[in-house]
Order: C-alpha cells, then structure tokens, then sequence
C-alpha cells in the first residue's frame, strides 16, 4: 500500500511543481530523498541506560532501529573521549519516509502546545529543511507514563532541490506547515 503522503506527492505536487518552476522534464522536479532524526544525549557518557530508554523510544516513534552515534573526538571540558556513546540517529527512506512525514505533519506537530507553525528560515541553503522538537511525548507512540526523561530530537528533510524556494514549495505542497 502507498502512504497517503506519496500518492499526493505524485498526483498533486509534482504537477504543481513543474508549473511554478516551468520545469520541462518530470525529472526536475524535487523530491524529499530521505529523512534524518537525531537524539542527542549528553547525560549517556555518565548512564547508559538513559541511551537504551532515548534508543528505544526512538524506535517506537520511527519504527525502525536507530544507530547509536558516537563521539568524533575528545573534549576534556565536557569530559568526554573518542568513541563515547553521545546519541542515536535514524534514517528513513521511501515508504517509512512518507509515512513518518506524514505522521509528522498531521499528527505530531498540531499536538504541540502553542503552535503557530513551523519556522521557514531553516533551510541551509542547498534544499534541506531542518527541524528542531523539544519533547517525544507529540509522537502518538509514545506514553507518557512510560518515559523517564522528556527529550528533543532533530528532524531534518534531505531534499534534492537545488534551492532553498524551491525545498520550501515542496515541503509546503507536501503539507509542512510554516508560520506565516
């Protein structure tokens, strides 16, 4: 079966993608390539079970197994050594992409409290979208008896748009809703 979020994205934004930018091959057109969620946790040098409870909420919210990532270099300051568990980081692709896209846009992101939208000004430049989240506890999976700790994690849309307008129309087409 199809996510609900790919089938618009062929039948609706492409269509609409290629009108605005007048592109003339359907290859042109921008296409979310993958999406990278990221959980920092800076207490996992001192307790590892904080990095197995992160691992494994992270796990119910993607519904795929996360990579623990670990320290490049060390840093006497913040007392940690080279190869040090520092958090853990998913990549979706295609279908688990769409569907955690489209959980994300129509479940999670209206459950936060106060919300105006999403800041637009996050784009790096070269199409990709970054987005930071304060608590897990928006994602429906996750119970909030269940977490011992509330943590933020970053999500950030990989595109293969060439711009930042062009990255920003397609995630708005796909339903991303920016503060106006």
């Amino acid at each position: 079966m199809i996510p609900r979020l790919q089938e618009k994205y062929n039948n609706e934004v492409v269509p609409a993608l290629m009108e605005k930018f007048g592109y003339k091959n359907i290859m042109e057109v921008p296409k979310l390539e993958k999406i990278v969620i990221n959980m920092g946790i800076g207490e996992a040098k001192d307790n590892a079970k904080v990095l197995d409870s992160a691992v494994s909420d992270l796990q119910l919210i993607t519904g795929q197994k996360p990579v623990i990532t670990k320290a490049k270099k060390s840093v006497a300051n913040f007392k940690l050594r080279e190869n040090m568990a520092i958090g853990c980081k998913v990549t979706l692709r295609k279908k688990q992409m769409f569907e955690f896209a489209d959980k994300l846009i129509s479940t999670a992101l209206p459950r936060v409290r106060d919300f105006r939208g999403v800041s637009d000004k996050s784009f790096d430049g070269r199409g990709n979208y970054a987005l930071g989240i304060k608590e897990q506890l928006i994602f429906p999976e996750v119970e909030y008896d269940k977490i011992d700790k509330v943590r933020g994690m970053d999500i950030i849309f990989v595109t293969t748009a060439k711009t930042d307008e062009e990255a920003r129309e397609l995630l708005r087409f796909l339903g991303m809703p920016f503060a106006q």
